[in-house]
């Protein structure tokens, strides 16, 4: 016989859990996490873009005004009254001829002996020469530094074969015989116009040849 309440079965216990909630929440967080992420790095990028842009154009826009572009010719530098003046005296320079510079001439290099010649009234260059028989280039190289001879002033070197004290018996004959030379020339060099000697008389002795 059967009882008459049946004994019931062990039914197993339902358990609540919340784990599928949790990780949904998780998961939902995470989603949005990253598009959150992702929004901000397509913001930063489209701004950087646009900020690259910009310094770009602005960039060639400066060089553009900094450097215009003109047909017309540059302008030449107005000149002051300095630089006129500072060209002048080239200009001047170039104008006026170059003077000719005497060659110096040594007295070693002609021989004899050398004299001072004061220059008297009417004399030049070339009359002076003349009366020493010397060439007037000779007597200009011997006198370089001289430009412009003075009456009474100016005093030139001169060379000469020799200077001979007259002795006795010493006339202008026979001394002329013993250097070689003329007899006018030696009145000529001493500016005698007689054949007279005087006893000490110091006799200038040009050149036979023109030195």
């Amino acid at each position: 016989m059967e009882d008459e309440f049946p004994k019931k079965r062990n039914i197993r216990p339902t358990e609540k859990s919340n784990l599928p909630i949790v990780t949904l929440l998780v998961l939902v967080v995470l989603v949005l996490a990253m598009l959150y992420v992702g929004y901000e790095y397509i913001s930063d990028s489209s701004s950087n873009s646009e900020e690259l842009t910009s310094v770009v154009v602005d960039s060639t826009a400066e060089a553009a005004a900094a450097e215009p572009i003109t047909d017309e010719p540059a302008a030449e530098p107005i000149k002051s009254d300095e630089d006129t003046e500072t060209e002048k005296p080239k200009e001047a320079e170039k104008d006026e001829p170059k003077k000719e510079e005497k060659p110096a001439i040594s007295a070693a290099s002609i021989g004899g002996e050398q004299i001072t010649h004061t220059v008297k009234s009417g004399e030049t260059f070339s009359s002076i020469a003349s009366r020493y028989n010397l060439k007037t280039e000779t007597l200009q190289g011997l006198n370089s530094s001289v430009s412009e001879i003075k009456s009474g002033v100016t005093k030139l070197k001169v060379q000469v074969k020799a200077v001979h004290t007259v002795g006795p018996g010493d006339i202008l004959r026979v001394v002329a015989g013993k250097y070689g030379v003329t007899k006018e020339a030696i009145m000529k060099a001493n500016g005698k116009s007689k054949d007279i000697s005087e006893r000490g008389e110091k006799l200038i002795i040009p050149f036979p040849d023109r030195k």
